[in-house]
Formats: structure tokens, C-alpha cells, sequence
């Protein structure tokens, strides 16, 4: 800049008689928004337009302040204005379509803003009129198609899938947004899979063409054929399966180390201790949000995938090196808005290096493990409406994949064995398991450790009873499959019933709190009922004998437990109220424990009086067990083997209507098509040969 233009636009600023000038390109919008046609007087201006670096900002709050009256008045100018957009997206000149993607995108966002309570097909009107809307919104998803699937620029390709995201999350819930009608019949589905299928564009657009498709998927799900439901699951093509379980699996990688990261910083010795906890009285808020927020649109694009499609269900055991992403600086590249924890796009470094050296002393890895890993963090904190979601869809997923005769079957599978490392909470009267003692199994011990770690960490005021029904079904259907394969686990099984009990002791010393606000007694049913899985079908999955006298044990161990539960269920059975029939349920499911109890009991008392022992150790009562087997009589119980299969609708509807409202709002306001300069811009394109 010369001295003579520094000085002039000094005294512009100071002089109080002149306004400041405008930059041409609001001249322009300011013609647009007048009655006239602005290229009456200038049959150059779109030309010109779309060469002139966009305004978001201005055109958008142009839009906003539009008052109802003026909106009829400059409808054809707005219309206009769509369509030279529209056109200018098959121009040659690529500065020309990266503006008219940022004018589309201020289009979409202005008018809906400016129009909340407008009905869909008024917003359709002001924005292309009516009349035109359909081949208008045909034109511009052929050329987005055209642009994303073409050979041209990845900057380009990265906006067209940020307009749409942006298309897609301009209403707060996304089935009232009528324009998605044109997304449905002009399908860029195959777009969104070829990217997936492509290991370069999914290195640098995969998060966004995942989270695109998963938000697609949930537009009017319920009320008409959805054609992105329809073709997700059918999709059997194998590369594109994997690169979405790729981006998925980077996704919630990233997460997991960004918290392991944070936690290691948090454990740093007694003076940074003291330090942080002086810290966090002043900045817990801040330091909170940071360590909780859950990544829940990566998420959802898991749960359709394993939900609609059977072929994802083996991308969930692909088997990989465990990744622990590089933190090498990397070329700064054009991204979102700075976002909390988890909820950005991995690191392209990770996401373009997606067959990496074996090494044979690296832990491998799936994306079942890395899901597994990442239900464990944010299982551990459900206070508040956010965390509890993203926790029930985590027990969503987990059900999905417990009714899944081939996910069982890996699962189970004795080859495939794994060293799942989950984050447990801290509590004062346990130790911190040390990673290396962590033995290698059959996933399905991963997936139970997770359940009982659920039950044992969250017996609270707040009860979270829902997850705890989910978490009971998910152990009901895995003991399912293995007693119907007679599948012989090694587990751990006295962990899973001492949790067990443990809830049931719960559920009776809050029983008056609890019950003003859940019906405890479907719960206590479910444990009864997996207590008497194993009493009943025990001996055909149970891991030896001696498993099977360890469960007799544990259940006279804890009698008591099952004695004041009885007494419980029997005083509400026997009075009217709302509860009786559920609790008469209970009653008669607890006839097997109880006879275990009331057989074992005195015989035991018997052997400790004839042999002068006060108190037995365990393994005489083993003992008095084994030897008594043959004079107990128990009832063969219907049913205990069966459970309903999960359904989305209508039980689910509601949650998730509102969890897609929840992530349309995190994307709209994180998605940003200004971010990329011109000067980035026109160095990329001077590159293009």
C-alpha cells in the first residue's frame, strides 16, 4: 500500500462527514435486495458477482433483517440470484464456484434464520420459487454430484460437502426441512460411498460425507420411504464398508487418545495433583466440558451402519495394528472452527495411512475394540442429559451387536483373542488396573467386563435406570447364544454376580426413592432371571463344574439379598397398588434361588454343628455343596432363553428425533465455508494443470 492510499484511508476514518466506503460486493448485494433487476442496468453483474470475494456475514444478515412485506418485493432478485448460483457451479472459472457455494450457503442459512415459523414450501418459494424449485434443486445436486465424484479440486469437493452439511442442519429438526424432499430424489448417495471407497478423498472428506449420510438417514425416517435408508442397507461392497468403519474407528481413535492424553496430564504426580485441584476450583467448568464432550454424530453413523446394513457387522472384527495417531505437525489444511474434544475430524496423516507396517509385537486392533474403549469413557459420567445419550447410545449399539449371530460368533471365537484395555472410574476402594496384567480373550469378555463396570459404578441417587436395563438385556442375550452353541467361556463369572447382587441390595435400600420415579421391579426381574439362566442352562455354557458350585455358593454366600427381596416383593404383591403385579413377577421367579437357599442352608448349618466349626471357609462350603446336589428339586422355568428383539421404532423414536436434533445444531455451528481464503484458494488452482 503507498503512503498516498494510507493516508487517504486514514482521513477516511477519521473524518466524521463522510461515511465509510463500501466494499463493492455489498454494493451489489445492496442492488440485489432493491425492487429493480440489478442486471437490468448492468447485463455484466452476475458475471462480476461471482468473481468478487463472498460476504458471508453482510449476506446473511441482509437476509435476516428482510421484513415480510419487502420479501414479496425482492423475491424475483432472490430467485434470480439462486439460479445464477446454480449456474455458475458449471463454470470453468473455479474462483467463480467456490462463490456461488458460499452464496448458497448464506441463501440457505439467511432465509431459514430470517424464517422459523415459514412452512417449508414458503422458504421454497422465497428462496427459487416454486414453480422452478424442482429443476433448480435437480441442476444443483447434479453439479455438487458433478463436483464432489469429478477430478477437480480437493478444497471444491471439501465445500460441496460442506454446503450440504449445511443444507441439511439449517433447521433445528431435520424432517421439517422440506427442501431435503430434492436431496432424496436427486440421490448423491453414490457420491458419499465413492468417497468412502477412495483412500484418498476419504483421508481428507470422510468425516463429512459420514456425518452427512448419517444426519440423510434420519430426515422423515419414520413417516415415508427414506431412499438413503433403503440403500444403506443394501450396500455390499467391501471397500466402501471399510473406509466408513475406517473413518468411524480414526474418529473415536482420536477421541481415545485425546482423553488418554488429558488423563496422564491429570495424573502427573502429588504437587500437580494439589496444583489442578486448586486449579479446577476456579476453571472446573471449562476443564469439564472439555473432557466429557462425546463425538455424537461419528456415533450415529455407527449405529445405522451396524443397525441397517448386515454386511458392516464384519468390518466391526477387521482386524489392523492398534493405531496410536502420530503427533507429527502436519500441514495446516482448511478445517472447521475449533471444536471441543472429540468432536473434530481426525488428523489427515492418520486418515491417508490406513495400511500401516505389521509389526509383530504390536497389539492389533478393530473397530469393535476401539468402540468398546470409547463406551468406556464416556460411560463413566452420565450427571447430565448429554453424557446419559451418549451412553444409551452406546447400550444401543451394543444391543444391536449382542443380537447379531455373526457378531457372536466373533465374539466368542477362541482364535481372535484381545487385550481390551477399558478406562474404569476411579473409586477410593479399589486399585487402578495396570494395563500390562490385562490378559488376552474372546472380545465377549470385553463387552461383559464393560457391563459389570457399568452396574458396579453407577448404583446413585440419579439412578440411570434405563442404561441399567440395557446393560442387563445386552448380558441376557450373549448368555443366550452361548447356552444355545454351548459355548464354554472363560470368564470371571463370580465378578458378574457379585455385581449382581450388589444391584439387587441397591434397588432394596433406596426402594422408597427409587420407586417415586422407576419401576424397580422390572429391573430386579431381569437379574433374577439371568441368575436363573445359569441355575437352569449354567452347566451347558459354564466354563467347568466347579464354575457351576461357585454360582450355588455365591447365591448362599449373599442369602440374605435374595431373602429381603422375597420379603419385599411378597409385601407389595400381596397389597393393591401399582406395583402389585410387577412385583409378583419377582415373586415367582425367585423359587429356584429360594429353594438353593432354603436346601443349602440348613444342610451347611448341619456340617459346621457335627464338624465343631464356628465359621467354614469356602471350600467347605464347596464341599457341603457338591455333596448335596442330588436331593435338591428345582422347577423348570419357561422362557428364560428368549428375549425381544430390539426396535428402533416406536420405542426408541423419540430419542433419537431428539439426539439429531442435538447433532444438527453441533454441526451447524461448526460447519464453516469460510475458512477457506482466496489466497488458499487461488495457490491450490495455480497449481491445477
Amino acid at each position: 500500500m503507498s503512503q498516498v492510499e494510507k493516508k487517504a484511508g486514514l482521513l477516511r476514518r477519521t473524518s466524521s462527514s463522510k461515511k465509510p466506503l463500501k466494499e463493492k460486493v455489498v454494493l451489489m448485494y445492496d442492488e440485489i435486495f432493491a425492487k429493480e433487476d440489478p442486471a437490468k442496468n448492468n447485463p455484466r453483474f452476475w458475471d462480476e458477482l461471482f468473481l468478487m470475494k463472498v460476504n458471508l456475514e453482510y449476506l446473511e444478515s441482509k437476509l435476516e433483517s428482510v421484513d415480510g412485506d419487502e420479501v414479496q418485493r425482492i423475491q424475483d432478485n432472490i430467485n434470480s440470484l439462486f439460479h445464477h448460483c446454480v449456474q455458475a457451479l458449471a463454470e470453468e472459472h473455479q474462483i467463480k464456484v467456490v462463490n456461488a457455494l458460499q452464496t448458497l450457503c448464506a441463501l440457505f442459512r439467511g432465509v431459514h434464520q430470517k424464517n422459523k415459523s415459514a412452512s417449508g414450501f414458503d422458504i421454497i418459494n422465497m428462496l427459487m420459487g416454486f414453480d422452478k424449485a424442482e429443476q433448480r434443486m435437480k441442476d444443483l445436486m447434479e453439479r455438487l454430484d458433478g463436483l464432489v465424484c469429478g477430478d477437480g479440486s480437493e478444497s471444491l469437493k471439501s465445500l460441496c460437502l460442506k454446503l450440504l452439511l449445511c443444507l441439511v442442519t439449517v433447521t433445528d429438526n431435520i424432517s421439517q426441512n422440506t427442501i431435503l424432499e430434492y436431496v432424496m430424489i436427486n440421490s448423491i448417495f453414490e457420491a458419499i460411498l465413492q468417497i468412502l471407497s477412495d483412500v484418498s478423498s476419504r483421508g481428507q472428506h470422510g468425516y463429512d460425507a459420514v456425518v452427512l449420510l448419517a444426519l440423510l438417514v434420519n430426515y422423515r425416517k419414520y413417516e415415508s420411504v427414506n431412499p438413503y435408508i433403503v440403500k444403506l442397507s443394501i450396500v455390499d461392497d467391501e471397500p466402501t464398508l471399510d473406509g466408513m468403519g475406517m473413518v468411524v474407528h480414526q474418529a473415536l481413535t482420536e477421541y481415545n487418545r485425546q482423553y488418554k492424553d488429558k488423563e496422564e496430564e491429570n495424573q502427573g504426580g502429588f504437587f500437580s495433583t494439589l496444583t489442578s485441584m486448586v486449579g479446577n476450583m476456579f476453571i472446573a467448568d471449562a476443564d469439564e466440558k472439555l473432557s466429557v464432550q462425546t463425538n455424537e454424530a461419528i456415533l450415529l453413523a455407527l449405529y445405522e451402519a451396524v443397525h441397517l446394513n448386515r454386511n458392516f457387522i464384519t468390518v466391526l472384527a477387521q482386524s489392523h495394528p492398534e493405531i496410536d495417531i502420530a503427533v507429527t505437525p502436519i500441514t495446516p489444511t482448511p478445517t472447521t472452527p475449533t471444536t471441543p474434544l472429540g468432536t473434530t475430524p481426525p488428523s489427515l496423516d492418520m486418515m491417508n495411512n490406513p495400511e500401516l507396517p505389521l509389526d509383530p509385537n504390536l497389539q492389533t486392533s478393530n473397530l469393535l475394540i476401539t468402540f468398546l474403549k470409547y463406551a468406556s469413557i464416556v460411560m463413566q459420567d452420565t450427571k447430565d442429559e448429554h453424557r446419559l445419550n451418549s451412553a444409551r447410545l452406546c447400550l444401543i449399539i451394543l444391543t444391536c451387536i449382542a443380537e447379531d449371530q455373526y457378531a457372536d460368533a466373533f465374539l466368542h471365537d477362541d482364535n481372535m483373542n484381545f487385550r481390551v484395555n477399558l478406562h474404569r472410574m476411579p473409586m477410593r476402594h479399589r486399585k487402578k488396573a495396570v494395563d500390562k496384567n490385562i490378559p488376552s480373550r474372546p472380545l465377549v469378555c470385553a463387552v461383559l467386563d464393560l457391563m459389570v463396570e457399568f452396574i458396579v459404578t453407577h448404583m446413585m441417587k440419579d439412578f440411570p435406570m434405563d442404561l441399567y436395563l440395557r446393560c442387563v438385556q445386552i448380558i441376557h442375550k450373549l448368555l443366550c447364544y452361548q447356552k444355545k452353541c454351548r459355548i464354554r467361556l472363560h470368564y470371571t463369572w463370580r465378578e458378574l454376580w457379585s455385581a449382581l447382587i450388589n444391584l439387587l441390595k441397591f434397588l432394596l435400600s433406596n426402594e422408597t426413592t427409587l420407586l417415586s420415579k422407576h419401576n424397580i421391579f422390572h429391573l430386579a426381574l431381569l437379574v433374577v432371571n439371568l441368575f436363573n439362566m445359569f441355575i437352569t442352562y449354567g452347566d451347558t455354557f459354564l466354563p467347568t463344574s466347579n464354575s457351576y458350585d461357585e454360582l450355588y455358593y455365591e447365591i448362599v454366600r449373599m442369602h440374605q439379598v435374595f431373602d429381603n427381596l422375597y420379603c419385599m416383593v411378597l409385601r407389595v404383591s400381596t397389597n393393591t397398588g401399582q406395583w402389585k403385579e410387577a412385583a409378583s413377577k419377582v415373586t415367582h421367579a425367585l423359587v429356584n434361588v429360594r429353594a438353593i437357599i432354603n436346601h443349602f442352608n440348613p444342610k451347611i448349618e448341619s456340617y459346621a454343628a457335627v464338624n465343631h466349626i464356628s465359621q467354614l471357609s469356602e471350600e467347605q462350603v464347596l464341599e457341603v455343596v457338591r455333596s448335596n446336589y442330588d436331593t435338591l428339586t428345582l422347577k423348570l422355568q419357561d422362557g428364560l432363553d428368549q428375549f425381544e428383539r430390539y426396535s428402533e421404532q416406536p420405542k426408541e423414536a423419540a430419542f433419537f428425533k431428539e439426539l439429531v436434533r442435538s447433532i444438527s445444531l453441533n454441526v451447524r455451528k461448526n460447519v464453516s465455508l469460510n475458512t477457506l481464503s482466496q489466497d488458499v484458494l487461488l495457490k491450490e488452482f495455480s497449481t491445477i494443470s
